[in-house]
């Protein structure tokens, strides 16, 4: 049961990435958090594009450009902390920033390939949400077999600008499937063990259970 659960990971964050390619813009919202989202998706298109960046010696310096623009988007603390959850609490400043650091490499490590794989989809912005200081992008990516997948971006203000700290797809949180797999590894086993785990695994496949 936990290893399917955990399948469904690497289809969510491919699905996140796949974003950011050929976009199409529905409605268009100046200066707010749909309308920063596009900033980013034709950041990168800009860099897929770019010639000069796809010959193979250049894959480390296109990587690390791909990097950067989505790095200005995503808060990859928030993401870790609402994805460890009750356990963020008794973690020190030191465990904080450790494990904040692999929660940011494991999605970039895992995924950053899958980016450049794929650059066909159609991405429509559907509608836009704000209440206070948070918000909601909804969008939809079409597949090459013409399928539609709704995929919603939610956006909190840190530091005066809006940040992606979470998304659904098709009504599935990417930070509530992580909470539920980094909770049942500290509760089964520890948070070391959690971890570890984060620094050794590679593969797409994060986690599994040992028999």
């Amino acid at each position: 049961m936990f290893s399917r659960m955990l399948i469904n990971i690497p289809f969510t964050i491919f699905m996140l990435f796949t974003i950011f390619f050929f976009s199409e813009t529905l409605p268009s919202y100046a200066g707010g958090p749909t309308e920063l989202v596009k900033q980013t998706v034709d950041k990168v298109i800009e860099i897929l594009k770019d010639k000069e960046l796809k010959k193979p010696h250049k894959t480390e310096e296109r990587r690390v450009a791909l990097r950067k623009a989505i790095d200005e988007r995503f808060d990859y603390e928030e993401m870790a902390k609402r994805s460890l959850g009750i356990h963020w609490a008794k973690r020190t400043p030191q465990e904080r920033k450790e494990f904040v650091s692999l929660f940011t490499g494991l999605i970039e490590r895992s995924y950053i390939n899958k980016i450049e794989r794929y650059s066909d989809e159609t991405i429509l912005y559907i509608s836009e949400s704000i209440d206070l200081d948070y918000s909601v992008v909804r969008t939809k990516i079409i597949t090459k077999r013409n399928i539609e997948v709704p995929i919603d971006y939610r956006l909190h203000k840190s530091a005066n600008q809006w940040k992606v700290y979470d998304i659904s797809i098709e009504g599935v949180s990417l930070v509530s499937n992580y909470r539920n797999q980094f909770n049942r590894i500290i509760r089964t086993h520890s948070y070391d063990e959690l971890v570890k785990r984060l620094k050794t695994k590679k593969d797409e496949i994060l986690f599994e259970e040992k028999a």
